[in-house]
């Protein structure tokens, strides 16, 4: 079979996305269309922005949707006649009439080990949770979120240093590897769905906006497993006196006698604060307000005033 003959319709939205996009491109699969999330007003200026998946597709001279409601334009979505539906963080439920009508269906590539992990934010919380490992869960897609037949699944570590943002880019590696795997054997008809095992589903709902906000009051390794599976979308802070410091680099240190919430400073090139059973070290840090600043610099401007005191 000729791979690039079968229509397909590309779904997704983040730089996840749009890498993915990319090397279907590249290998020559035809991609007739893609559908990504309306633009957004970004910045102080609220400058409306396309997604980073549409302007991946404009680049390449790819048509582009982008309805507020997928199930409302589903006319237009069909009016491509794709042969296959690919997802990949796309952010919408797809209604059944779309699932429905291609050929060889509607797969999605899922950031995590399914049946653990579903939903809108499997990434971040899986590194938030600390877990050791996580991967990538091409399936079927399904009415129930995340709950189709898995068609190919592979795990990679998450090391210590992984942050949201190197996972994102080993995961969406990844989904490509399988994905030019996997579509041949689609084509051809020599795959072997396995259902999921519901006894065993885990759900990794969106990030509530509370999230962000960091306490240093628990164990050092629960507290840097909760900034890093925010860095650097979107993004966490600390608060002291009612102003917002933005955490951008960070790692950590067991210690004994620490004073768990408190800011004790600058050591060498970082900043010290104080969790239970150890302390985060801060690299990097951006003021509510202000540019991005290394240890020593922030140290200078605000840290000497914050020192010994404790963080709300």
């Amino acid at each position: 079979m000729n791979i690039t003959e079968p229509r397909i319709v590309f779904m997704g939205t983040p730089q996840f996305a749009a890498h993915i996009l990319q090397g279907l491109v590249e290998a020559h699969y035809n991609i007739v269309a893609v559908v990504s999330q309306p633009d957004k007003e970004v910045g102080r200026k609220r400058v409306l922005t396309p997604s980073v998946t549409k302007a991946k597709a404009l680049e390449l001279g790819i048509p582009v949707l982008t309805p507020f409601k997928i199930k409302d334009e589903a006319d237009a979505v069909l009016s491509y006649e794709p042969d296959l539906i690919i997802t990949a963080a796309y952010g919408q439920f797809i209604p059944q009439r779309i699932l429905d009508y291609p050929k060889y269906k509607c797969i999605n590539a899922h950031g995590s080990l399914l049946p653990k992990y579903r939903g809108g934010a499997p990434i971040q919380r899986a590194i938030i949770n600390g877990e050791k490992e996580t991967g990538i869960s091409i399936q079927y897609m399904a009415k129930k979120m995340d709950q189709g037949e898995i068609l190919m699944q592979e795990a990679i570590p998450i090391e210590l240093h992984d942050t949201n943002a190197s996972m994102f880019e080993k995961l969406s590696d990844l989904a490509l590897d399988m994905l030019l795997k996997l579509l041949p054997d689609l084509f051809d008809g020599n795959i072997n769905p396995i259902a999921q095992n519901e006894e065993e589903a885990t759900y990794a709902y969106n990030l509530e906006k509370e999230i962000e906000c960091i306490s240093f009051d628990e164990d050092v390794k629960k507290v840097y497993d909760h900034i890093r599976g925010l860095l650097d979308n979107p993004g966490c802070h600390f608060v002291y006196k009612e102003k917002k410091y933005k955490l951008e680099k960070v790692f950590f240190q067991y210690a004994e006698n620490c004073d768990p919430g408190t800011f004790k400073g600058l050591e060498k090139d970082h900043l010290r604060i104080d969790c239970l059973n150890g302390y985060i070290e801060v690299y990097q840090i951006r003021p509510e307000g202000k540019n991005s600043m290394d240890a020593k610099a922030f140290y200078n401007g605000y840290g000497r005033n914050m020192a010994g005191e404790k963080l709300g």
